[in-house]
């Protein structure tokens, strides 16, 4: 986090007065990725997640929290929202969005076992087939679309030439017959928490979510929960896999993307960390970061398609 973004106990105390909290024991930073900055925040009555959106806009940033109240309407787990005394999801800290959830007790895993990985494949189906509401996003900020931006700093370079060589893979696979939901699209263990009990979890971190390919979204879990070093762990897919059709059976034409909508998924994280740490926000230590996200992508291409049905 830098400097100038951090938060004395006074700024806390006086942001939380805002929702009727007038004591707090505790706060510390979490850790997190460059989007947000977030607090966990221990009161005399619970614990709850201070978020401070260092990049959304106040109308992103009210989506996100309308979200996350939709799924809480139709009954999906997740964060919940604490609105403040004047009925607002989202207040300010020095012109930036702020949203107070509730602290989400259990833990994060690196490695999940076949149970939970099928628990999240029937969750995700789940999510899949919830009413999305209309002010998502239509495409995703890391995605084929926006693949084209690298030529502005890194043209006539290697990765630039293995992503266009990506996207010539992708473009015939998108087409109409794909069906399109509301999707996370970046669900990783570090947005997975895994209950007290360890047989369920709950999915978390909305900032991503979009209106598009449900397929590209099992792509993207299987390379953020089925990974192991620089590949793909075929029975962790396995589970997952079967998880999602318990709940939600996959089409045919589903089945036939699935193998290359994985390698576009870890393509598209791939290309986000390139363009994150080496352009948007240069980050040395960070700057080969896309190089696991990219070995990866070629793992996926050598797995024989009979393991993505």
């Amino acid at each position: 986090m830098n400097r100038s973004n951090a938060i004395s106990p006074e700024e806390i105390t006086a942001l939380l007065s805002s929702y009727g909290i007038l004591i707090v024991k505790d706060f510390r930073l979490l850790s997190g990725g460059s989007e947000n900055t977030n607090y966990l925040v221990t009161t005399d009555r619970a614990r709850y997640v201070l978020t401070i959106c260092e990049q959304k806009s106040f109308e992103e940033a009210e989506n996100l929290a309308h979200l996350l109240e939709h799924l809480q309407k139709v009954g999906f787990k997740t964060s919940v929202v604490i609105k403040s005394l004047q009925n607002e999801s989202i207040t300010s800290h020095k012109k930036r969005p702020v949203m107070l959830k509730e602290f989400l007790e259990g833990e994060i895993l690196e490695d999940l076992s076949p149970r939970l990985l099928e628990f999240v494949g029937g969750e995700l189906a789940r999510l899949h087939q919830i009413t999305p509401p209309d002010y998502l996003p239509v495409q995703l900020g890391y995605g084929i679309e926006t693949f084209q931006e690298v030529k502005l700093y890194a043209a006539e370079t290697p990765f630039a030439e293995w992503l266009e060589a990506i996207e010539n893979l992708i473009k015939p696979i998108l087409h109409n017959n794909l069906p399109k939901s509301l999707i996370h699209s970046d669900l990783f263990n570090s947005n997975l928490i895994i209950n007290p009990d360890k047989y369920s979890a709950c999915i978390m971190d909305f900032e991503e979510a979009a209106y598009y390919y449900r397929i590209f979204d099992i792509g993207m879990t299987i390379v953020g929960l089925c990974s192991q070093g620089k590949s793909i762990d075929r029975s962790k897919m396995k589970w997952l896999l079967e998880g999602y059709q318990k709940e939600l059976p996959l089409l045919v034409s589903e089945k036939k993307a699935l193998k290359m909508m994985t390698v576009y998924a870890a393509s598209a994280m791939c290309f986000w960390r390139h363009r994150n740490f080496n352009f948007s926000i240069p980050t040395p230590e960070m700057k080969d970061h896309y190089q696991e996200l990219q070995a990866i992508a070629e793992d996926i291409k050598q797995i024989p398609k009979r393991y993505f049905l």
